[in-house]
């Protein structure tokens, strides 16, 4: 029987030296050092966020105090979590601080993007204006507002001087507490969202404003059929960040309230925070993380199953 002949050949028409057909030695090399350029970000990435999750899981399931024996619970820690009326009033508290941060974050954020168009004056130095709370430390932010909202702070000297009558204590107050937090915070967090919105809509064709504005379309015409459909993009992006990030809120009630009164104004990660390094179970605590990092996995994706039904990337 005839040897079969494996040798591959240079494809027809291909120049003197080509590779055989069916090698791609350059394919090889490339992804070799491809490899190598990425080798730092994927150990970070093992290194500083894969195993601190995988150890956050596994110390989920035991009872792992600072200092002393850990026991395996299983699942204890999430069913005590589930029946526990203070980590339920946190879940609350969070949920509530979103509802009332994101839209009013956006609204805010986008309305100041559309009213600093290209015709407004000093609109450079609006821009820097409105970002400089993103850039300045979220500790100073949150220490001059604890000023602003204490009793005989400038809100309630000013009441005093203008109505005669004092302010509400923000800080001290049930009911006002959480609107206090969600305040500083949207003044603390639009700048981000503004740039954001503010490119956005420097994307969008003068001409076709333009042809709107003769068709007889009206400033809010043009905004919902023109502007609106090619900044969705942004605003989902805008839209998802933010959820994220108001989700993990820490430091606003954190300083401002120490999450009181009571516990009206404690966060998930402030419950995080206070079972692990204050009360040294770090079991409970990486189950409450878990049970976070659960609903923002979960808010985000519906939130990119829904985004087909408004989002237009082809405008």
């Amino acid at each position: 029987m005839a040897a079969v002949n494996t040798t591959t050949v240079a494809p027809p028409g291909a120049p003197p030296g080509a590779a055989p057909a069916g090698r791609r030695p350059g394919l090889r090399r490339d992804g070799r050092y491809a490899g190598l350029f990425l080798a730092p970000s994927l150990a970070g990435l093992a290194l500083f966020t894969l195993f601190p999750t995988a150890m956050a899981l596994g110390i989920s399931l035991f009872d792992w105090p600072v200092f002393g024996e850990r026991t395996f619970l299983g699942i204890d820690n999430y069913t005590h979590l589930l029946n526990d009326p203070v980590f339920r009033r946190v879940v609350l508290n969070t949920t509530l601080f979103v509802v009332l941060y994101v839209p009013l974050n956006v609204v805010v954020s986008l309305g100041l993007a559309v009213w600093l168009g290209p015709k407004i004056r000093g609109r450079q130095a609006f821009r820097v204006l409105f970002f400089i709370p993103v850039m300045t430390p979220m500790v100073a932010n949150v220490m001059v507002w604890r000023l602003l909202f204490q009793p005989g702070g400038l809100i309630d000297t000013g009441m005093q001087s203008w109505f005669g009558v004092n302010a509400p204590n923000f800080l001290g107050s049930s009911n006002w507490a959480m609107p206090a937090i969600v305040a500083m915070s949207i003044w603390q967090g639009f700048g981000y969202n503004f740039l954001v919105f503010s490119a956005a809509l420097d994307q969008v064709p003068q001409s076709q404003l333009e042809s709107a504005q003769i068709d007889g379309a009206g400033p809010l015409q043009r905004f919902r059929y023109v502007t609106w459909p090619m900044i969705t993009p942004s605003i989902f992006f805008a839209t998802t960040m933010t959820l994220i990030t108001s989700f993990q809120v820490f430091a606003q009630p954190f300083i401002l309230t120490q999450g009181g009164p009571g516990v009206s104004t404690q966060t998930i990660v402030m419950y995080v925070y206070n079972q692990g390094w204050q009360f040294l179970t770090m079991g409970l605590a990486s189950a409450a993380g878990w049970v976070l990092f659960v609903i923002i996995m979960g808010i985000t994706a519906i939130q990119f199953f829904g985004q087909k039904r408004w989002v237009h990337y082809d405008v």
